[in-house]
């Protein structure tokens, strides 16, 4: 088999398109990706042996993205959106509604691999380079309606890096809209560990750098953006890795923000739509 072309953050874009690909394909599937079906059958690549069995985690992330992204986009029709470390996602394609100009930005690696199966074209832009090079602002109209999202990045980023970014976006875009998952800390611990996090027994998950809790996270991103700032922690979900009684019971108690990945939507402060 042929070496994938990816370092180590890269190949995750594999691990979440296994998950929402084998999703999708189920007969009682709670997300539907047919984009991300045709990659996967396309990719020759261990799936399974190194990922082990899909477990939905990232198609339920999916689905809460593409939920807040279509009620924006319904208010803002031809507006831009700018997916960062878009890896293999197809949201881009799922939420195409003809007039929405999209700009996916992930390094030139990643990007050579993923033109393997979605092309550029006049309204999806690819733009080759690190997220933290802000450079790809300068694509952006002045003054246009943006939504950036960001799916598995921020956590390996540093927390100074992660508030720079956002200030920047900020600074340049006062009205945007802002979309990213996050993990608590003990999970940066535990991939920062002498032994690692092991997702199988032959794929590592790569050292995570910041990690927020859900009862945190809106006071520090109102430190960082303004305290006029909206900040809705959103949680997974229920996917197929948790029994649902489990999932619905540990969701119910106020720590369990604390100690589960989630979502954050931030609408800065000068922003109109509803959030």
């Amino acid at each position: 088999m042929a070496r994938i072309p990816l370092n180590t953050v890269s190949e995750t874009m594999l691990w979440t398109l296994h998950n929402r690909a084998c999703e999708s394909v189920r007969e009682d599937a709670f997300f539907h990706d047919p984009h991300a079906e045709r990659i996967y059958q396309a990719i020759d690549y261990p799936f399974q042996r190194h990922f082990g069995p899909p477990d939905s985690s990232h198609a339920a992330r999916a689905l809460v993205f593409d939920q807040v992204m279509s009620a924006w986009l319904a208010q803002h029709p031809s507006a831009w959106v700018v997916e960062l470390a878009c890896g293999l996602e197809t949201q881009c394609l799922r939420l195409d509604n003809g007039c929405v100009n999209w700009l996916c930005v992930d390094l030139p690696q990643a990007m050579d691999f993923r033109e393997q199966y979605i092309q550029p074209t006049e309204r999806l832009r690819h733009w080759r380079g690190d997220a933290r090079d802000t450079a790809w602002l300068d694509e952006i109209p002045f003054n246009a309606p943006l939504f950036v999202s960001a799916q598995g990045m921020v956590m390996y980023f540093t927390e100074a890096e992660v508030r720079a970014l956002l200030q920047t976006i900020a600074a340049r875009f006062p009205q945007a809209h802002i979309m990213f998952d996050t993990v608590p800390a003990w999970t940066v611990a535990a991939t920062q560990s002498p032994t690692g996090l092991w997702k199988t027994g032959h794929y590592r998950i790569p050292a995570m750098h910041w990690g927020v809790s859900g009862n945190h996270a809106p006071f520090l991103l109102k430190q960082w953006l303004g305290q006029a700032t909206r900040v809705r922690w959103l949680p997974y979900p229920h996917y197929r890795a948790l029994p649902a009684w489990y999932f619905s019971w540990i969701k119910a108690w106020p720590w369990a923000h604390d100690l589960m990945p989630g979502m954050l939507h931030v609408a800065l402060e000068d922003a109109t739509a509803e959030s």
